[in-house]
């Protein structure tokens, strides 16, 4: 367990737990920015800012893994010149924010189907993780393209297939092995599933994101637009965190 010490008003020490792995649904870019009279895309820039200040901060604590999602398998539904603004992040990401992270021992990876995504948005993503795969502090995980529904449903298909090629036996098939199957499967088996989940801007739904992993997460709700949520807002969620009970089904 991973302890970080907040400062009450009191004067006492407050030891928390860090959840291992937080998620988070990066909500409310485009309302930041309209709010502020900006195009929709300066809301996706200064998310990038937020995602690298909340990256280091969650470092800091103690969390192993942050997954975030990025982009789903729905967004290909919005303005073209959002998505291909989208698209263009990781690159700027690579150059911008990269050295910075790799500096702080953070390792870049991606869960996903990136059979869609251009060349030049994959060509950055697979550098980030080339240059980060050996660093061994938190896992930033990128969820980019990615569909709970569609994650399970390539996961079924895989094995099918290897039961098919007698790879397995079909009565051998348990939680574990989904799990194996799952986009999440190259994670440390213990770090797979998020403890808490998190969701900027006001929403109140996981919209298809991690439906097998979160499970048992606790959820977290805040009003706070992404390019807003910072390393104080990171700890008012794990505050609440810390207040759950959680049971996983037991007393």
């Amino acid at each position: 367990m991973f302890t970080f010490n907040f400062r009450k008003r009191n004067n006492n020490d407050l030891v928390l737990e860090i959840p291992k792995h937080i998620a988070i649904i990066m909500d409310g870019n485009g309302r930041w920015a309209k709010k502020r009279l900006q195009p929709r895309i300066m809301g996706h820039k200064a998310g990038m800012d937020a995602l690298q200040d909340v990256t280091k901060a969650a470092s800091d604590m103690g969390v192993k893994v942050l997954t975030v999602y990025a982009f789903s398998t729905e967004n290909w539904t919005r303005p073209e010149k959002e998505v291909k603004f989208i698209m263009n992040l990781p690159v700027e990401f690579y150059d911008k924010y990269v050295p910075d992270l790799h500096a702080n021992n953070v390792r870049i990876q991606m869960i996903g189907d990136h059979s869609r995504l251009p060349e030049a948005t994959k060509t950055a993503l697979y550098n980030a993780e080339r240059k980060t795969r050996n660093n061994t502090g938190l896992i930033l995980n990128f969820a980019l393209n990615y569909g709970g529904r569609d994650e399970i449903t390539n996961a079924v298909r895989a094995i099918v297939q290897d039961a098919l090629d007698a790879k397995f036996n079909p009565g051998d098939i348990n939680e574990k092995v989904i799990a194996d199957y799952l986009y999440t499967g190259r994670l440390p088996f213990k770090l797979r599933d998020p403890d808490l989940v998190i969701r900027t801007s006001g929403e109140q739904r996981l919209s298809n994101f991690l439906p097998w992993q979160s499970a048992y997460s606790e959820l977290y709700f805040t009003n706070v637009a992404w390019p807003d949520f910072d390393e104080k807002e990171l700890q008012k969620a794990i505050e609440v965190y810390n207040k759950r009970h959680r049971r996983f089904g037991g007393i």
